[in-house]
This record gives C-alpha cells, sequence and structure tokens, in this order.
C-alpha cells in the first residue's frame, strides 16, 4: 500500500512541483490550497506525512498543525512545516504548534526528499517498542502503557506526539538518570541529521505543559542545568 502524502500549499507551481517529486518516489499525494480544505481532509483521512506551508488562506499553517494535533486521523502524523520564513522564533513556533521539522523557503527537491525521508523513518521507529519486555511504566503519577503506546498523568490521558512519548517514555523508564541532549537525539531521533539539539528543548517543552501542575516549575522532567534533561526520583 503506497505512503499517503498530503501536500497544502497555496502557490499551484510550488505544489505542482511538490507533488511531482513525490509521485515520482512512489507516494500516494493528496493536494490542499487552503488551511480550511487541508484542516477537513486531515480530519477525516490518515495520512502517512503533511507537508505544510504555513502562509495559508483561509486559516494558517500554524493553526492547521495545532488542530491537527487535538483530534482526528492524523494526530500522530509526522508534519513537515514548509515556509518563506526562516527566523529562529519563527522555527520554535512551529515546532511547538506541534510540526516535526521544519523547512525554510528556497529549498531544493533533494534536501525536501531527505526530509521526508527521515520522518518517516522516524515514524516507523517510533511504532516500534523502545525496550523489549517492558510492558508498562510506573512513576508516581505517570503510567505508560508501552505496547499501546498510551500515557495518562493523575488520572487524565496524555495526547503525545510520537516523538513526545518515545522522550516520555526514556526518561521516565530511568528515573535520576542524566541525559545530554545528543544521547536523547540519538536514542529517540536515531541521530537523523535534520534534527537539532533545539529540538529536544522544544519537545521537552511540550511535554511539560502537559503532563507537569506547573510547567514553569517542573517536578518530573527536570533539567540538568548544562548537560540535559532527566526524569525525578519519585518514590
Amino acid at each position: 500500500m503506497s505512503t499517503r502524502v498530503l501536500v497544502v500549499e497555496d502557490e499551484p507551481p510550488i505544489r505542482e512541483l511538490l507533488r511531482l517529486h513525490l509521485s515520482l518516489a512512489g507516494f500516494d499525494v493528496t493536494e490542499a490550497g487552503d488551511g480550511t480544505r487541508a484542516l477537513a481532509l486531515a480530519r477525516s483521512q490518515h495520512f502517512d506525512l503533511i507537508v505544510l506551508d504555513v502562509m495559508l488562506p483561509g486559516i494558517d499553517g500554524i493553526t492547521v498543525c495545532r488542530a491537527v494535533r487535538v483530534e482526528g486521523a492524523n494526530v500522530q502524523t509526522p508534519i513537515l512545516m514548509v515556509t518563506a520564513r526562516d527566523t529562529e522564533s519563527d522555527t520554535v513556533i512551529g515546532l511547538e504548534s506541534g510540526a516535526d521539522d521544519y523547512l525554510a523557503k528556497p529549498f531544493g527537491m533533494r534536501e525536501l526528499m531527505a526530509r521526508v525521508s527521515a520522518l518517516l523513518r522516524r515514524a516507523a521507529r517510533a511504532g516500534e517498542p523502545a525496550d523489549a519486555g517492558v510492558r508498562s511504566v510506573h512513576s508516581g503519577d505517570l503510567v505508560i502503557d508501552v505496547e499501546r503506546r498510551l500515557a495518562s498523568v493523575r488520572g487524565e490521558p496524555l495526547d503525545l506526539t510520537k516523538q513526545e512519548f518515545d522522550l516520555l517514555h526514556l526518561l521516565a523508564a530511568r528515573p535520576g538518570i542524566v541525559f545530554s541532549r545528543e544521547a536523547l537525539l540519538a536514542k529517540v531521533w536515531g541521530g537523523d541529521t535534520y534534527v537539532t539539539e533545539r529540538t529536544v528543548d522544544t519537545v521537552v517543552s511540550r511535554l511539560r505543559r502537559k503532563i507537569e501542575r506547573d510547567a514553569q516549575d517542573p517536578e518530573l522532567i527536570l533539567t540538568a542545568w548544562g548537560v540535559g534533561y532527566k526524569f525525578a526520583d519519585v518514590d
């Protein structure tokens, strides 16, 4: 069965170029030229990857990304954001909205296809159990069902992306152990070329907003200053 990709781009020449190269690579491509149609498609059909422009008529790409991450058939589908903006703040906003990677225009098709391949490899790895034989992790108020890839905190289910789940599982299964950003990149993202240490910080920030009582004063995911992160020792 072909890998399904949703391409959301309002400029017809760029959209056609994306469709052509993805189709030649064997992907089944569905197109949308505005945010409203993109959101409707993303909520009703499952895709293996979404290539999403930020500047769209109707509903902008950031809003579409946030909405996709809340409900529908693609809550955990990898999202590659594409935009003419390339400042650090724009990149952070894109990643914090739930995107998995960020590509600034103008870009080459080889780079785009490399990013697409990396995201799909990462998604495939995320579907595999992180530790063979380990079915659940309990750490204080946090419960992780490894086999079903479900997690809850204080009895409330968590809505996590693939990277959020894998990062949380890695840390929570080893409370008190400090992981450097480089180690987290290697273990969760598998050393993908296009992922940086800033991505780790962004995903940790998103996780804290979802699991901590106060994201500004975390009790579970702690910063090891100058090194990386660790999960708190919980009795």
